[in-house]
């Protein structure tokens, strides 16, 4: 297995509930496609670089887990449909940082 993480991007105008649903909604797809989530970090609403679908802003969600193959097509599959979601992006790595949160609320 190998190391990821993957941060998906949602609507500015997304309700706290919502948020949360997207968090677990992703995070039991991980676990459920022979993957392990090893941290969940919530970066709030940031400024994007510029617009996307009209929007300026996005709160972003960050994961780093394990997992393989089937787990990376499970979740591009998913987001790719869901209406909510903007942005994503999964990067692989060969050993997660999980002590440091750049982004982390003060």
């Amino acid at each position: 297995m190998a190391f990821y993480e993957n941060t998906i991007v949602a609507k500015q105008d997304t309700a706290e509930k919502d948020l949360k649903i997207i968090k677990d909604k992703y995070n039991e797809i991980i676990n459920n496609s022979s993957g392990k989530v090893i941290k969940i970090e919530e970066w709030g609403l940031l400024n994007l670089a510029k617009k996307i679908k009209k929007y300026k802003k996005g709160f972003y969600i960050h994961y780093k887990f394990e997992g393989n193959g089937v787990t990376i097509n499970e979740l591009e599959k998913k987001v790719k449909i869901d209406g909510s979601i903007i942005r994503h992006l999964t990067v692989k790595y060969k050993n997660l940082d999980t002590k440091n949160e750049f982004f982390k609320k003060k």
